[in-house]
């Protein structure tokens, strides 16, 4: 996967790669009602336990988009799909601090936009 548009977490010993896809942008919306929400429902949780579902949450939907990519384009060997169960049996609390950052990390990369300026003529060097 680009690197420009992922970030990489290890659960269990094994690397997963974090993937904002037009998919998952639309279940975080469905979930949260649009990207600029979800930051504020992670920082504003009513509890601990609420915190750590959501991030699980994240976690596993985002890790899964580069398996569903994998999947899409390697029809012979398909991986199984990560669990919210599998991530909080295989993660321990310190972990989450790290894998919040990598959650910004890829969804930074995944909204961030190139912008070109074009030759302005009113701004030409005149002679």
């Amino acid at each position: 996967m680009d690197k420009e548009r992922s970030a990489v977490i290890n659960i269990g010993g094994e690397e997963y790669t974090l993937v904002l896809t037009t998919k998952a942008t639309k279940e975080i919306a469905g979930r949260y009602g649009g990207l600029e929400n979800l930051g504020d429902k992670l920082m504003k949780s009513e509890n601990f336990e609420m915190a750590i579902g959501e991030i699980v949450w994240l976690i596993t939907l985002l890790a899964n988009q580069n398996i569903l990519i994998y999947n899409l384009k390697s029809k012979d060997s398909k991986r199984d799909l990560l669990t919210e169960d599998e991530v909080e049996l295989l993660t321990v609390p310190s972990d989450l601090a790290e894998y919040k950052s990598a959650i910004m990390e890829a969804l930074y990369k995944g909204t961030k936009r190139h912008i070109e300026s074009e030759a302005d003529p009113k701004n030409a060097v005149v002679g």
